[in-house]
């Protein structure tokens, strides 16, 4: 049927004014109005009632007409009903099996319409227009715009186009056929992704057959149904409010999930707007409920998904499993580590959310590791170690910054403060207003008996929201009743504890697949567990999602004579340790500090360099050495004061030790005071004969890279760039100042980098000083280059999902507004940021031989399937691991305009995981982004201030 052009729509189309105009002389401005031509209503029986819809397909532009010039939406509505009985048309609605093309839900796509144009679905084969749809010349707005950046625009996933009123149907009726289960949670196709600027995956590479720790979930309903809940008069108290609307079974059903305002369903109620009535227990008043639709979701929307992760905490609850901070543990079958005082409880991490192959559970095993020694314990032990003397120091700065676990309710605490001058016999007013005391309220609440009535209280102080009545609220804890979770420093120091605690913690790919496969046995057999899922038309599958990854090629590494392809493991140590390196620095003048009994140690050390050095190109000369005859700091410190000349390179000092503000102190002096290059030195280290060639190696290659060598480096294509790695230190414990590092290349083969910090409140992870590091930057590249990058890449790490959308808008224009201090117009750079996610939940195993899972081989990329609907993400395994499973780095491109295709991008992202000084192989994120750890470590942990610019064009915090 042919459609008569229509020009435009304007506001005000309601009422006879222009009902009489659209049928008159066409007024231009100036003229008067017509005396007749009153337009005639639709006739009876159309129906002109409309309800809102999404946005469908768009259709071709609509052609302009002379007249009418300008309408409303009343005006449309007349019209068009006019124009389609003139044609022939009938106006009932089309047959269900008209043929129709699907929507993204596998439902009957709708046409293009807009807010004020509804009703007109009611005429077959008529589009729709409305403000902000493409008929009318207007491009589509996406809401994230003035965040994210432009070329990287990713529109959410659209919700269902809502149907016209249905007659009340049946739970039957709700339900889709098995055939169309794939349609709601069908992968994002190629052209979606295209549509939302979002390149396809990349094609470099040998395919590898890979499984991951992702389960397909499937729903049998075609989705939920969201409803707006409203009480007259208000209720405040949300008990009280979802008693009330419990109260109503028989109208909302037993599945639901009600959050005090929102209702979420798995049927839709027979009317859109349901009113019922419940009275108040507490003085009888009647209370009117009205329950409103608002929108129908499809089973991979967000609002879902969150409705679905409840479900799951459900699940996990019919499990037996306990939950402990975000995940949830078996507390029944602990892990005993007697010769240690430990226990591991073995548990789940679990999350359901929208990926490109799907909706999927990301699941994986996890260990929490308790001590079996209370607070109380510690306590005791530090009186009896400290014999009275400093005791409360001590406990406060052993204590201060603990996590604790209370058996009782199984939750998690941390330990901000001790009150001393507080006890179990100490009230405390209880919420019905009356004075209760510790000892009895654990008596009355958990039948449990304190032993010690004179131990102090611990205090947690807890994350305060909005709403949070008192501020000031803080809460008491037993200290008998805490044990203590975590591993101290000492204990991660500890070799036999950690290989211990490994034995049980570190499990392989086959291990996890039994694992992951017994949780779905588990739910499908516990009756509880599946009928919560089964309610909400929910069930697992049965497998791991498998798939095909691609393995790049091996890398090239160039030395200063020789260069070789990296082995299948990428690590390359035994080459770079017997030929020169590209840039070698030679040790000319270099201080050695050691105390006296380690005098033969020291002598070992620089015979040792002398040996090793020369087969690595560098020529060493005998140091300055100074035998201390006491190990105090302020020793060290004066020595190096009083014999530091202007042409000594490097101090290294050999300390008897490990102590962390002796460590702190030189470093300050080193980096601060008196700006040099220098290396600490542990005895033990360089303490047994067999291992000392290998170890003085790595501290030669070391110090050459603090002097400002270089190393060894790969082949990079691209030309002109300048590539930049960010990280952000924080140090919660301490309630110090968070450090960003910033650490840029500033030569062709990445192989040199300048440095530098920047200051900010604790733990704010955005950086408010990006602009002046790299303005300080691109100074330093245009004073080795004599000109500016034409592309910069941005690696940024320690950046959560949540953040995503606030560093693409907020740091990504820092950066871009940095061109202007370099030739205003006339400089643009093409910038490309990229956010490196290490601490992640998902697993890739390799299955190079049928039905055998193994960790993957470095340089395995996964960009589809598991990779988010609206970003530009990969999963990259760059790393070789010998014990438990490898995990994969998360790179997400949340803005580019460099051009680069995302073989790429990812082949870039891969070489610079070689070019790390420190580790002569691969490691898990791109050098600058581990060089700008190291540097914001260092600074946030050591020295607390910016370090000297002298040293900021060389590696010094290696």
């Amino acid at each position: 049927m042919s459609q008569p052009p229509v020009n435009g729509a304007g506001r005000g189309g309601r009422g006879a004014l222009l009902l009489k105009a659209l049928q008159g002389t066409v007024r231009r401005p100036g003229e008067g109005l017509p005396e007749s031509g009153v337009a005639q209503p639709p006739e009876q029986g159309q129906s002109t009632s409309s309800q809102a819809a999404g946005v469908g397909a768009e259709a071709s532009p609509v052609r302009a007409q002379p007249s009418p010039s300008t309408m409303g939406r009343g005006a449309i509505l007349a019209s068009l009903y006019q124009q389609t009985a003139k044609a022939g048309a009938s106006p009932s609605p089309p047959a269900p099996s008209s043929p129709q093309a699907p929507g993204p839900y596998g439902k009957p796509q709708s046409p293009v319409r807009g807010r004020g144009i509804m009703g007109l679905q009611d005429i077959p084969g008529l589009p729709m227009y409305g403000r902000g749809i493409a008929q009318l010349g207007m491009q589509k707005q996406d809401t994230e715009a003035a965040v994210r950046p432009k070329e990287r625009v990713s529109p959410p996933v659209p919700s269902p186009p809502q149907a016209r009123q249905p007659s009340p149907a049946s739970p039957t009726e709700q339900r889709v056929s098995p055939e169309a289960l794939t349609q709601p949670m069908s992968k994002v196709t190629l052209e979606e992704k295209k549509e939302r600027n979002i390149p396809p995956p990349g094609t470099m590479g040998q395919p590898v057959r890979v499984a991951c720790n992702y389960i397909p979930v499937k729903s049998r309903l075609s989705g939920l149904y969201q409803y707006a809940v409203s009480f007259s008069p208000q209720i405040d108290s949300r008990n009280m409010r979802y008693g009330m609307l419990y109260d109503h079974k028989d109208v909302i059903g037993e599945v639901k999930a009600f959050d005090g305002a929102i209702l979420y369903l798995p049927k839709k109620l027979p009317q859109s707007v349901t009113v019922v009535e419940s009275t108040r227990k507490t003085d009888g008043a009647l209370i009117k409920i009205r329950i409103t639709l608002t929108k129908e979701l499809a089973p991979d929307d967000r609002q879902c998904l969150t409705v679905y992760n409840i479900i799951f905490k459900n699940v996990m609850r019919a499990l037996e499993l306990k939950r402990v901070g975000r995940n949830y543990y078996d507390p029944l079958h602990p892990i005993a580590i007697t010769q240690h005082k430990m226990e591991v409880w073995p548990g789940y991490i679990t999350a359901i959310q929208a990926y490109d192959g799907g909706l999927m559970l990301n699941t994986d095993i996890s260990h929490k590791v308790l001590r079996t020694e209370t607070v109380l314990d510690m306590m005791q032990s530090i009186y009896q170690r400290s014999a009275g003397r400093g005791f409360q120091e001590q406990c406060t700065k052993q204590l201060v910054g603990e996590v604790v676990l209370t058996r009782y309710n199984n939750k998690t605490y941390r330990i901000d403060d001790i009150a001393w001058d507080k006890n179990p016999t100490n009230c405390f007013t209880f919420h019905t207003g009356e004075q209760v005391s510790f000892v009895d309220y654990y008596k009355k609440a958990y039948n449990i008996n304190i032993a010690d009535d004179s131990q102090p209280l611990i205090i947690n102080r807890p994350k305060k929201r909005a709403t949070d009545a008192d501020p000031n609220e803080v809460l008491c804890l037993i200290p008998e009743l805490c044990w203590l979770t975590g591993l101290t420093d000492n204990m991660r120091q500890d070799f036999r504890v950690m290989k211990d605690i490994a034995v049980h913690t570190r499990v392989t790919p086959m291990q996890r697949d039994m694992a992951m496969r017994k949780f779905v046995q588990n739910v499908e057999n516990n009756p509880s567990a599946k009928s919560e899922m089964a309610k909400w038309g929910l069930y697992l599958d049965t497998d791991l999602l498998r798939t095909d990854a691609r393995q790049l090629p091996l890398e090239k590494i160039i030395l200063q004579k020789r260069s070789f392809q990296s082995n299948m493991e990428a690590d390359f140590g035994r080459e770079v340790c017997r030929e020169p390196v590209l840039v070698p620095v030679d040790l000319k003048c270099w201080m050695v500090l050691f105390f006296a009994r380690d005098e033969n140690k020291a002598n070992d050390f620089i015979t040792m360099m002398k040996k090793v050095c020369p087969a690595l190109g560098i020529r060493v000369n005998n140091p300055q050495q100074f035998r201390l005859e006491n190990d105090r700091t302020e020793t060290y410190l004066r020595i190096i004061r009083e014999n530091l000349q202007p042409q000594v390179q490097m101090v290294v000092c050999i300390f008897p030790t490990p102590r962390d503000d002796r460590y702190s102190a030189i470093k300050k002096l080193c980096c601060v005071d008196s700006p040099v290059p220098s290396q600490v030195i542990n005895a033990k280290t360089i303490g047994s004969q067999q291992k000392l060639r290998s170890v003085t190696q790595k501290i030669a290659l070391q110090i050459n890279a603090k002097l400002g060598g270089e190393l060894w480096a790969l082949e990079i294509p691209l030309k002109n760039i300048m590539v930049v790695g960010i990280d952000v230190y924080h140090e919660i414990k301490k309630g110090v100042r968070s450090v960003g590092g910033f650490v840029a290349s500033t030569n062709r083969n990445l192989t040199r980098w300048y440095s530098r910090t920047c200051f900010q409140m604790p733990g704010q992870e955005l950086i408010d000083g990006l602009k002046l590091c790299l303005t300080s930057a691109l100074k330093k590249y245009h004073e080795v280059n004599h000109s500016l990058p034409d592309r910069i890449f941005i690696f940024r790490d320690g950046v959560g999902d949540g953040q995503l959308n606030t560093v693409a808008g907020y740091e990504v224009e820092q950066m871009r507004e940095c061109a202007a201090y370099f030739g205003g117009q006339d400089y643009n750079p093409k910038l490309a940021v990229v956010i490196v996610q290490k601490r992640i939940n998902t697993r890739i195993f390799a299955e190079y031989n049928p039905g055998q899972l193994e960790n993957p081989r470095p340089g395995t990329i996964l960009d589809h399937t598991v990779t988010r609907r609206e970003w530009y993400d990969f999963f990259l395994v760059s790393q070789h691991v010998r014990q438990g499973t490898v995990s994969p780095t998360h790179y997400i491109v949340v803005a580019d305009d460099t051009g680069l295709k995302p073989d790429h991008m990812q082949r870039l992202s891969y070489k610079l995981t070689h070019l790390y000084y420190n580790w002569p192989g691969t490691v898990r994120v791109p050098a600058p982004c581990q060089y700008a750890h190291k540097l914001a470590y260092l600074v946030g942990q050591s020295i607390h201030k910016d370090p000297s610019l002298e040293l900021a064009d060389r590696l010094f915090f290696l």
